[in-house]
């Protein structure tokens, strides 16, 4: 591909880096709510992506979203308009809503491939209403952008080196597409999958990218982490912010603040906007010496399966209205909430994160505990956590350090020795090649061969490549190794 057909995903890494560093908030004044009148609130967010492809008429590489244009007859492709304007229509319903009195909340997530698919296929009507959703004043205090990873890879087993790639890659994107001053309001991070790290050096290096890259807080699924002594969440903790600290091999600690992600993945939850009925029938919940509103956080596909493309709109609207009423009182003190919202009239209030209670991914209690029962007080060390996890599996086969996802019947990892070891490799080779000019000149990631290397890694790192099963789905993936190796060895 000429220079010209890259996405804007290097280049600008310490620029990027110096504009998200800031604590002011992002909340406009003008739509603040009164904490405290409010008894629960809700948080909806879309998720939205299309993967990159090898199929373009002499294997160009594609959105799959434009695949799905082109070849209509094949399974269920002639959803690919309704799709496309499933990404679009926030820019109709907000407005709509507003006119009628409404004051509606939504988050958005789109990952870096399906933003570069809709610029290769000329879809300038919704690049449009994206830029008039992250941009425009008024839809400021109603739209949310969350940041994921570029090209939708799932954190436990992405290579470490290449977290903050990702991460940097959809932030480089994002401010190309919609300014500076959209980015800089982007503070909270939505993980592809759900899918949390529980290696202690995994997590670690996870939350510190996150942190290095301006975020606040990141959404997670219930289910992905426990309280430190191993228990699970309690049910206030579901409707709260938690801390989530991460401590790695050596010992080293950070911490991030979380946003519980309750029940499962089905669409129908947001679908038919349950999260707004179960806020109406929650009330104010007890942190430290105060009490703060319930939160029901909740996020699904924006796009797929019959409920978000034929009854999201309608249970949206409906659901709005709902507690407008009138004047507001059928929905009492319930209302919606955008999730940096609702952290920032905590902060308001004098609710600072410290308070928050402290959790950890999920099986880490086991895992220290094993370090602890092994190491006799010793200093914690890469090899005792080794160690300690050799131990725990040889124990227990369903002892995991795989990480937690909204989807816990399938695995990212076993079986696809062919996707994982390639990727691994190609990693390895684009590191060993790039990091030391990179160090030495940033400017290297403006190059052509760094930002061509860094696609073909970002692009093998994508989840689809390991959700279909072995087949086309992991040949297209050996064709972006093939093309990767030979971008890093011209």
């Amino acid at each position: 591909m000429p220079p010209s057909a890259l996405p804007p995903i290097a280049g600008r890494e310490a620029e990027i880096l110096a504009l998200v560093q800031h604590n002011r908030p992002v909340t406009l004044p003008a739509g603040r709510r009164d904490l405290a009148q409010i008894h629960s609130a809700f948080a909806c967010a879309l998720h939205m992506h299309q993967p990159t492809i090898p199929a373009g008429v002499n294997g160009e590489l594609i959105s799959h979203l434009q695949y799905m244009v082109e070849h209509p007859g094949e399974g269920d492709n002639h959803n690919a308009e309704p799709f496309a304007q499933c990404y679009r229509r926030l820019a109709e319903l907000i407005p709509q809503l507003i006119s009628e009195g409404c004051d509606p909340r939504i988050m958005l997530d789109y990952s870096g491939n399906l933003l570069w698919g809709f610029e290769q296929m000329g879809r300038a009507d919704i690049l449009e209403a994206l830029r008039f959703l992250a941009c425009d004043p008024t839809m400021q205090s109603h739209v949310e952008w969350l940041g994921t990873f570029w090209s939708h890879a799932v954190a436990p087993s992405t290579p470490i080196p290449d977290l903050k790639l990702q991460i940097l890659a959809w932030q480089q994107h994002f401010a190309a597409l919609f300014g500076e001053a959209a980015l800089q309001r982007v503070k909270g991070f939505s993980p592809p999958e759900m899918h949390l790290p529980n290696h202690p050096d995994t997590l670690y290096e996870f939350v510190k990218a996150l942190k290095e890259c301006g975020y606040r807080w990141l959404l997670v699924q219930e289910h992905s982490v426990e309280n430190l002594d191993g228990s699970g969440l309690s049910h206030t903790q579901n409707y709260i912010p938690n801390q989530l600290v991460a401590r790695n091999s050596s010992g080293e600690t950070v911490s991030i603040t979380a946003l519980i992600k309750t029940q499962g993945s089905d669409t129908k939850l947001v679908g038919q906007m349950q999260p707004c009925y179960e806020a109406l029938s929650l009330g104010r919940m007890a942190l430290a010496d105060t009490t703060i509103p319930a939160l029901v956080s909740q996020i699904a596909d924006g796009e797929n399966g019959g409920v978000m493309m034929n009854e999201f709109p309608q249970a949206f609207l409906q659901a709005h209205r709902k507690l407008a009423g009138e004047g507001g009182r059928e929905g009492g003190g319930t209302v919606a909430l955008n999730g940096t919202e609702y952290l920032e009239l905590l902060d308001a209030a004098g609710v600072a994160p410290g308070a928050y209670p402290q959790i950890q991914a999920v099986q880490q209690h086991r895992l220290w505990h094993q370090v602890a029962q092994q190491s006799s007080g010793a200093a914690l060390t890469p090899e005792s956590v080794q160690a300690a996890i050799g131990a725990l599996q040889a124990s227990d086969p369903s002892f995991s350090m795989a990480g937690a996802s909204w989807t816990n019947n399938l695995s990212w990892v076993e079986g696809y020795a062919n996707v994982l070891e390639p990727m691994t490799r190609l990693s390895a080779a684009f590191h060993q090649r790039f990091d030391g000019p990179v160090a030495a000149d940033p400017a290297v990631t403006r190059s052509e061969p760094y930002q061509q290397a860094l696609l073909h890694l970002l692009l093998l790192e994508t989840s689809c490549f390991r959700y279909w099963g072995q087949g086309t789905w992991t040949d297209y993936a050996a064709e972006i190794h093939r093309r990767g190796e030979a971008a890093l060895n011209p």
